[in-house]
């Protein structure tokens, strides 16, 4: 996932994208520690993944933190 693509969600789509890549996250490190898992890159594909949106989202709410408190200083 390019994180040019992840800026154009909205942050509900985004928090559910979250959960879902924590599952996976979950599900392929049992598969691995079970030897269930052929392709051990995508644990840190995901891994990654998560870490992108993760960090998408806290942009996001720093820069509504940051307008509301300028919007609270121009009053």
């Amino acid at each position: 996932m390019k994180a040019k693509d992840l800026r154009e969600r909205t942050v509900e789509d985004l928090r559910e994208l979250e959960k879902s890549l924590t599952r996976e996250t979950f599900t392929l490190r049992f598969k691995n520690f079970t030897n269930r898992l052929d392709d051990t890159s995508a644990i840190r594909k995901t891994r990654r993944d998560l870490a992108r949106v993760k960090t998408i989202l806290a942009e996001r709410a720093r820069a509504e933190k940051q307008a509301s408190t300028t919007k609270s200083e121009a009053k």
